[in-house]
């Protein structure tokens, strides 16, 4: 929708604010209603066909709660959900407007803002509300051959969130199936956060015993256990001011949530060996290939270490879900792989283009980004065919023959989890990982080739 048709309605106590924002608008919205008293909303809802609402996070009202942007932004949405909602907040109260986001609310802006951005800001929800594109179709990182990009309108809802929480401390929790880019995100995050300057710091957390978790973590002085041969900081130090990302949170054990939670509480960690306690500053993302409602099963996982870890969530979408981005990644590793090894620029034929976009990709980006990568490896022609794409074979259910050696699936499948693994030196999540599986899954293929 355009501005120019729509109605906007703003409801905040101070009169400045009311009278500010539609001087402002006067000009740009077709009408602008103006609200000292949250209690009347309901009422100006009903009564006017309202496109926008912008919306203080504190009012002098009997709800007096210290939350009650949030309690009437709940409202909003229950009485009409396809509102937008721009939350109105002081710089002191931006957890709070995050957490807004996390209720509903489409975007935030902080007092006091500028005119031009709080009217693109408007601009920008009411085209988006719409199905107008923004003219930002990709979100990227700065990490070479590891761009996130994406037109479709689940990843430019993700941008959008990015943009938002980025220049935050919030905790962020990372959701998503293996190969979905949850690390490329969080990367992305801290290259947009104000600790870009700072160390960032990735640690698989799912990959380490007890022993290995507290050292790694906290850091370790010498002779603290039999290989300590000399004083070692951990992670969270050497993250000190800026941002530590923990993989595969989801894994860990409830001993080492506990161990977890008590540094986080506290923000001091104490290195193996030693009782001195060091005060740590970072900002905290994880991530977990485990969906919200089991990793919020209290037998797996601590609720107040998720509540601790997951002031916002992001879902990483599986590439199933996101038709509209396959070409435009298959096109960016083709591309990037054509480079790298010194081949001629390469495109696909429409009946390629047909393939990959009718793929389940059941190893989302990371499986694609290999078949491109074997594709131009193997290419004859600066044109790729669909014989050209090969999918992985690992994420093929069965038994089938797939030549006229006889080799079968299985066989190939046994060799490859055996590479891999290898490759790792016995290392069962990397190994996951490389192989676009979760651990689980692998687990069952061991059992099933008795590896």
């Amino acid at each position: 929708m355009i501005l120019k048709k729509a109605t906007v309605l703003i409801v905040d106590d101070d009169p400045d604010v009311l009278t500010a924002v539609k001087l402002l608008l006067k000009t740009e919205a077709q009408e602008i209603i103006t609200e000292k008293n949250p209690e009347n909303l309901n009422w100006l809802l009903q009564r006017n066909q309202v496109d926008l609402v912008l919306l203080d996070m504190n009012f002098n009202s009997a709800i007096n709660t210290g939350n009650e942007g949030l309690y009437w932004l709940r409202k909003i949405k229950e009485w009409k959900p396809a509102v937008c909602v721009i939350m109105i907040t002081a710089y002191g109260d931006i957890d709070l407007a995050v957490r807004s986001l996390k209720e509903g609310a489409n975007d935030f802006i902080v007092k006091p803002w500028h005119n031009e951005k709080l009217i693109d800001t408007i601009k920008d929800l009411l085209d988006k509300k719409e199905g107008v594109k923004t003219v930002k179709a990709s979100g990227k990182s700065s990490t070479g051959d590891t761009s996130i990009l994406g037109e479709s309108e689940v990843m430019q809802d993700i941008f959008h969130k990015v943009n938002k929480i980025a220049p935050t401390d919030a905790n962020i929790l990372l959701l998503g199936e293996n190969g979905t880019g949850k690390d490329l995100m969080a990367k992305a995050i801290h290259e947009r956060s104000l600790r870009a300057d700072k160390p960032f710091i990735k640690v698989d957390v799912g990959a380490l015993t007890d022993t290995l978790f507290e050292s790694e973590l906290f850091g370790h002085k010498k002779g603290a256990y039999t290989d300590a041969r000399e004083d070692r900081s951990g992670r969270f130090e050497d993250a000190q001011g800026g941002t530590l990302f923990l993989d595969e949170i989801g894994n860990i054990s409830l001993q080492q949530q506990a161990k977890l939670l008590t540094v986080l509480q506290n923000r001091q960690v104490t290195r193996l060996g030693t009782n001195k306690a060091v005060d740590i500053d970072i900002r905290l993302i994880c991530a977990t290939n485990l969906p919200l409602s089991e990793l919020a099963n209290e037998s797996r996982f601590r609720k107040d270490l998720i509540y601790r870890i997951n002031t916002v969530e992001i879902n990483m979408p599986p590439l199933r879900k996101r038709n509209d981005d396959i070409v435009i990644i298959a096109r960016h590793f083709a591309k990037l792989y054509a480079s790298k090894y010194l081949k001629p620029s390469v495109d696909f034929d429409t009946a390629a283009v047909q393939k990959l976009k009718s793929y389940n990709y059941p190893g989302n980006v990371r499986e694609l980004q290999y078949t491109i990568e074997r594709a131009v490896i193997m290419a004859d022609d600066h044109i790729l065919r669909p014989d050209d794409l090969i999918f992985s074979i690992l994420e093929t259910p069965g038994e089938t023959i797939i030549d006229d050696d006889n080799i079968q699936l299985s066989t190939l499948e046994k060799n490859a989890i055996l590479r891999v693994i290898e490759k790792h030196n016995g290392n069962i999540t990397r190994a996951a990982k490389e192989l676009g599986l979760t651990r689980t899954a692998l687990y069952r293929r061991l059992s099933k080739y008795d590896i």
